[in-house]
């Protein structure tokens, strides 16, 4: 028989619930109406004055030749950070599956990464790949190779994606490791029995039960690069050289904190806010559909 939760009273579950209401709307909503109003408004240089100027925000950002560089920039970091994140943490889990000697110390190490905060890991790359004192940028001259991420746009966005990628793959390793031992072994044995090689029986039988946690994946990373690679760009690059690693979250602290454009910044911090949205609603509109649950 199915066991049911029985409330003495009628207002019993919605105060269990009030709690976390509470602070979806302290943390999440009032913030994101603050912003939405703050859009619409243009302030002095002294903060003295506070105009409501409509759309102007908005206007004045879709005739900016640096906003949409930076979308250019987002779009590229986004999907290298993502890719790589998600198929490095899918090989490192399918070996982790395996019975191997060692598999607990070599799934610790690999658990670590995540535990470090996000600016603690880009000072971290960026010590290793300092053009004058990083070990691996001295390999890396020795090579033949003039790394300067300083100087050069394309070593910078190279490093805050390597930077970016080692600090993902903790916690997608963790979800499809998890994934992975969920699998009935059975169905794995009947397919080998059946003569099915083990790249056939991954792509045919593992990665398709793993489609959920893939898919949930997904979607998580999407957000991670959008917004929680704020603090790697910010410790490593501060979204240089020439804005070549500006993305559009670092853009809105950029003009909202160091530039006094409070208006502009929750401009941009509401289209970011439609933008993940939408990519979201894509991704359970069209992706899902190839899921199998």
């Amino acid at each position: 028989m199915e066991k049911r939760a029985i409330f003495g009273g009628r207002a019993l579950p919605y105060l269990l619930l009030a709690p976390q209401l509470l602070i979806t709307l302290v943390f999440f909503y009032w913030p994101a109406s603050q912003a939405v109003w703050q859009s619409f408004l243009l302030e002095d240089a002294f903060g003295l004055r506070t105009d409501f100027v409509w759309f102007e925000n908005y206007n004045h950002l879709f005739h900016d030749g640096d906003y949409y560089r930076a979308m250019a920039t987002t779009a590229i970091f986004s999907i290298a950070v993502t890719a790589l994140s998600l198929s490095i943490a899918l090989l490192l889990a399918v070996q982790a599956d395996k019975s191997i000697k060692g598999a607990g110390a070599y799934k610790t190490l690999l658990i670590w990464p995540y535990a470090v905060a996000p600016a603690i890991a880009g000072v971290l790359w960026l010590f290793m790949f300092q053009p004058s004192l990083g070990l691996v940028a001295r390999g890396l001259r020795a090579l033949g190779l003039d790394w300067n991420p300083l100087l050069n746009g394309d070593h910078a966005m190279a490093l805050v994606i390597m930077a970016s990628t080692w600090k993902q793959i903790s916690y997608n390793f963790l979800f499809f490791l998890a994934g992975l031992q969920s699998i009935p072994r059975s169905v794995i044995e009947a397919a080998a029995i059946d003569g099915a090689r083990p790249v056939r029986r991954f792509w045919t039988i593992v990665f398709p039960l793993l489609s959920p946690t893939a898919f949930f994946l997904l979607v998580v990373n999407i957000v991670y690069v959008f917004f929680d690679t704020f603090g790697i760009i910010d410790a490593m690059t501060g979204g240089g050289p020439a804005k070549a690693t500006e993305t559009l979250v670092y853009k809105v602290f950029f003009d909202g904190r160091l530039g006094g454009n409070l208006g502009g910044s929750a401009a941009q911090s509401v289209i970011l806010m439609i933008m993940v949205i939408a990519l979201t609603a894509v991704q359970f509109r069209y992706i899902e559909r190839r899921v199998t649950y």
